[in-house]
């Protein structure tokens, strides 16, 4: 789960420090004085305040003088990953036949450390209330595709270190917190080829994931759909949705 160490002289660290200035931006901290940036990311506070004004200057935060935020340039680095990215634009026509097929909305997912992140999706007509808008992060333990691609991962023993050291809150009343029963769905996971996760991120929700595999059969991103439970049980859920998840992601094996 963590990446060699990069050799020095390769380094640059200004570019790392001012991307963490970028990343101590979330929901809980939309605007930051200098001195709540720098214990964000354990700079100084002068430091800090420098960047910050760097990142004004170029466009991409704003300030009234005394409070900073980001403004929407920001978004030009997340979307050219879009825009250059080859994963997202291949898999788009058989997503867009598979959510046809099913009827349900359809997504393609990859693992950034320990979240997941949707690159591609492709919706119903019908609203929905159980998506995950483009580019959407959620903790990976909690979906079907996070547990598919953790249950993929090379090395088991990382993905458990791992998950005993991440922290993970309560998002409904059905929300698995403990470490050992995810660790065991994680590697039922990988023996089962798929993955089920009910109600663990909103209350009535299912999700299925399949693992998609490029032309080594390396698994490089995970397919899956989420679905309004009803009344419709797990094993007749499997049954409509899990075929077709598999077909399209054997499709795709030759084209990713």
């Amino acid at each position: 789960m963590t990446k060699p160490p990069l050799d020095k002289r390769d380094w640059i660290a200004g570019l790392e420090k001012g991307l963490a200035i970028l990343e101590a931006f979330d929901d809980q901290h939309a605007r930051m004085t200098p001195t709540q940036a720098a214990m964000r990311t354990g700079m100084t506070r002068t430091a800090a305040r420098r960047y910050l004004l760097t990142l004004e200057h170029l466009g991409y935060v704003q300030t009234d003088g005394k409070l900073f935020g980001l403004t929407p340039r920001v978004l030009r680095v997340g979307w050219s990953y879009f825009d250059s990215a080859r994963l997202p634009r291949t898999v788009q026509p058989y997503l867009q036949q598979l959510s046809a097929t099913l009827n349900e909305s359809v997504y393609v997912s990859v693992l950034d450390e320990g979240e997941l992140v949707f690159i591609a999706r492709n919706g119903t007509s019908r609203v929905m209330t159980t998506g995950f808008v483009l580019g959407a992060r959620v903790p990976a333990p909690l979906t079907s595709p996070g547990v598919v691609l953790l249950a993929y991962k090379p090395d088991e023993d990382a993905v458990r270190q791992w998950l005993d050291g991440t922290e993970l809150k309560p998002f409904t009343p059905h929300t698995m917190t403990n470490k050992t029963k995810l660790h065991e769905k994680i590697r039922q996971a990988r023996a089962d080829g798929f993955a089920v996760i009910e109600e663990q991120l909103q209350i009535g929700v299912r999700g299925i994931a399949v693992p998609m595999k490029d032309r080594h059969g390396q698994v490089v991103a995970a397919l899956s759909t989420n679905m309004v439970i009803g009344k419709e049980t797990t094993e007749a859920a499997l049954a409509r949705v899990l075929h077709p998840l598999q077909e399209t992601a054997l499709a795709m094996l030759n084209v990713i």
